[in-house]
């Protein structure tokens, strides 16, 4: 604005002095002299006029120069500010972006610690592993160690042999080729439902004998008076043998029966634990408590004056502890009606060469 009244101002002055020279004016003789000289002092003030008017126009140069330059460098720091600004804003998120990362950092050393303290205890955990099971391996390879217990393993297993090998020359069970009149436990089919196991053959009990005696028990249902006393003693006899054999095996085994017996030769006993319930009335209410108890019950393995159901389940408890021994070994029964082929198969698999190698 105020360089545009400067420019105005000039205008008006140049055309100020146009009209002054086009004006003419009749000077008479006697004031030549005082015109020339006014016009000499006017010619002297218009020369200086002149001069002023360029040291304005330089100055005006200047300052219009200064100011262009001082409106660049106000638009270049206004974008310097709108930059600076927005670096700010950058500078701000980028901030709050690295608090971010610093607090997941922390979280992470944090977890990392934990982790590095967890692995120090589990290292320290298996060197003591690793040291034990060194200390055990020294002591399995020592003359104390796995090597030395295969021996006593072996030669347990020759002293339980040659024990059986006893038994089984005591009580042997041979076979006899002959067609028997009775099989044994004819009565199972009625009393106790239990078949012969896939993939074995039944024996013929008939064929089969215990240090003579046949086991044949005459069919419960066709017993009467009239019954061969002598085949019911011989029955219960075998029994009674097979009863010894039962228990004496187990005992060099160290198999705990499952149903004990009480030995008696001819008038042997099994036992089996069966639960009893008892009824007790209390003094202060009229409800009755029921507790219940194991009671100890015994089965006759013979039949000459004792129920045949009972005595029926006699022997089948005693097949039961046929199968406990045979099941020890790693071998399976024959089924429930073959007492004298489960205890021979016994006796055969324990004298095998391949029950001391096992």
């Amino acid at each position: 604005m105020e360089s545009s009244k400067k420019s105005i101002v000039k205008v008006q002055e140049e055309k100020r002095v146009v009209q002054e020279d086009q004006r003419t004016k009749v000077v008479e003789w006697g004031d030549y002299e005082q015109e020339l000289g006014r016009l000499c002092s006017l010619t002297s003030a218009l020369e200086e006029a002149k001069k002023k008017k360029l040291l304005l126009e330089e100055k005006l140069h200047s300052s219009i120069q200064i100011e262009a330059e001082s409106l660049s460098r106000s638009n270049e720091l206004d974008q310097m500010r709108e930059k600076l600004e927005s670096r700010k804003l950058v500078m701000g998120n980028m901030s709050m972006h690295s608090k971010v990362v610093k607090e997941k950092v922390r979280k992470q050393e944090e977890w990392l610690n934990a982790e590095i303290r967890s692995l120090l205890a589990g290292g320290s955990s298996l060197s003591v592993a690793k040291t034990h099971m060194q200390d055990s391996i020294k002591s399995l390879a020592g003359e104390k160690g796995y090597g030395h217990l295969k021996k006593l393993q072996k030669l347990l297993r020759l002293r339980q042999q040659y024990m059986v090998s006893q038994v089984s020359s005591l009580y042997p069970v041979k076979v006899v080729i002959r067609k028997a009149p009775e099989q044994e436990l004819e009565s199972f089919s009625s009393s106790i439902k239990s078949g012969v196991p896939d993939g074995s053959k039944p024996v013929d009990q008939g064929t089969m004998t215990i240090s003579g005696l046949h086991l044949t028990v005459i069919p419960f249902s066709k017993m009467s008076l009239f019954t061969d006393k002598k085949e019911l003693q011989r029955s219960s006899t075998a029994l009674g043998y097979v009863a010894h054999a039962v228990s004496l095996i187990a005992s060099y085994m160290q198999v705990p029966l499952r149903y004990p017996l009480r030995l008696g030769g001819s008038r042997s006993y099994i036992r089996d634990y069966s639960p009893s319930i008892e009824h007790s009335a209390s003094s202060t209410t009229l409800d009755s408590i029921t507790s219940t108890s194991t009671k100890l019950v015994e089965f006759p393995l013979f039949v000459e004056g004792q129920d045949s159901t009972r005595a029926a389940y006699a022997v089948f408890l005693l097949n039961k502890d046929l199968e406990q021994l045979l099941n020890f070994i790693g071998v399976k029964s024959l089924g429930p009606r073959h007492v004298l082929a489960n205890l021979k198969e016994l006796t055969r698999t324990i004298l095998s060469p391949e029950y001391v190698d096992r």
